[in-house]
């Protein structure tokens, strides 16, 4: 046993206080004070009322115990958390790094706190994730989900916790999102390629449930409808995916095999890359390549990659304005809306742009 200021306490419980600090209680605090409980919430919550003396005998108290205070209990009381929930489908995907980094830094601005979960695109890690946020009683849900109609979703709304879809349009006029228009991205990208005269396109993405590798396909479709788009299925959204769908294109025949591919995302697209230049073929001289997101890796890449770019911090900021918009409408007033980007193509190496690290911006309304 070990003896701790005129009171006994187990040696388990003094490491467990000396790892967490979240065993000594508020009562331990006012006892080496020598105050009351009351006194002690006092300095915590309304430090104006009490007097200097006092104040600084209670945080001596607090700092010598290393006492934390339960705050998700504390906000529970109040009816108020401080904590928005953001669950997205890979964290392992830059995109979605960037599109929290956006949530983050609204969050931070509004001093709250943002927790991250990872669906890793399976609906049943999803659904758990979306109950313990529930539980937790959270200000609100941000989430990229596999299906905006999920029971899951919809059993928070029910319980008074406002969701707003991110990545993700919604024809639902009970509930925001903020989303980028993916069907003007792709017809971005297959303007640009007929125009550099292919006629044989490949598209790589999947899986073409998500609406955003389908909205992609049917724009590329648009863009160039007069080229021979073939369609290479992948079943995840990863480099390796992409040098999986670069051997399959590889190994098809040179009169056949797509002289330009647009893929679904940065990370296929850059796994094909690899893959065409271990095969000795040259971007773009052989194969042109254009990627979707434009993240960081995209200009770094050793043939720097053209890509439709997502204003992904944007995003982010702009679904988290509108949760905690409605989150903090007591009257009832929110008025739901959805928001919609419209992104643009960058035009690198890859798919004949400037050579080295120019690039070209292209909207669709002009060239910058």
């Amino acid at each position: 046993m070990t003896r701790f200021n005129g009171g006994v306490r187990s040696a388990a419980s003094v490491r467990a206080d000396s790892e967490g600090s979240l065993l000594v209680s508020i009562k331990e605090v006012a006892h080496r004070a020598g105050v009351s409980v009351g006194t002690v919430s006092n300095v915590l919550n309304r430090p104006g009322n009490v007097n200097e003396d006092t104040l600084q005998r209670v945080r001596t108290a607090i700092s010598e115990l290393g006492y934390v205070r339960n705050e998700s209990a504390r906000q529970l009381r109040a009816g108020q958390s401080r904590t928005i929930g953001l669950v997205v489908l890979d964290v392992a995907n830059p995109f979605f790094t960037d599109l929290a980094r956006g949530v983050e830094s609204l969050a931070h601005d509004a001093d709250m706190v943002v927790t991250l979960c990872n669906s890793d695109n399976d609906g049943g890690r999803q659904a758990r994730h979306l109950d313990v946020l529930a539980q937790q009683r959270v200000r609100g849900v941000l989430i990229t989900p596999l299906d905006t109609h999920a029971p899951s979703i919809q059993h928070l709304v029910d319980h008074g916790i406002p969701v707003v879809l991110v990545d993700r349009g919604s024809e639902d006029a009970t509930r925001c999102s903020v989303s980028v228009d993916d069907v003007h991205g792709g017809r971005l990208a297959g303007a640009h390629l007929a125009g550099e005269g292919h006629d044989r396109i490949a598209f790589v993405g999947g899986p073409f449930d998500i609406r955003q590798v389908s909205d992609r396909l049917e724009g590329l479709r648009e863009g160039a409808p007069d080229a021979d788009v073939q369609v290479v299925e992948v079943n995840g959204l990863s480099v390796a995916d992409g040098r999986e769908a670069a051997r399959h294109v590889i190994d098809m025949p040179v009169d056949r095999r797509p002289t330009a591919v647009l893929c679904a995302n940065d990370l296929i697209a850059l796994g094909m890359l690899q893959e065409v230049v271990r095969a000795g073929l040259r971007v773009p001289q052989d194969l042109a390549l254009v990627g979707y997101d434009d993240i960081d890796f995209a200009a770094a890449a050793v043939v720097p990659l053209s890509s439709v770019r997502q204003p992904r911090e944007q995003l982010g900021r702009a679904a988290a304005e509108l949760l905690l918009e409605e989150a903090g409408d007591a009257a009832g007033q929110h008025i739901h809306r959805q928001v919609v980007f419209r992104p643009e193509l960058v035009v690198r190496t890859s798919s004949g742009g400037p050579d080295g690290f120019g690039t070209e911006t292209v909207t669709g309304e002009g060239t910058a």
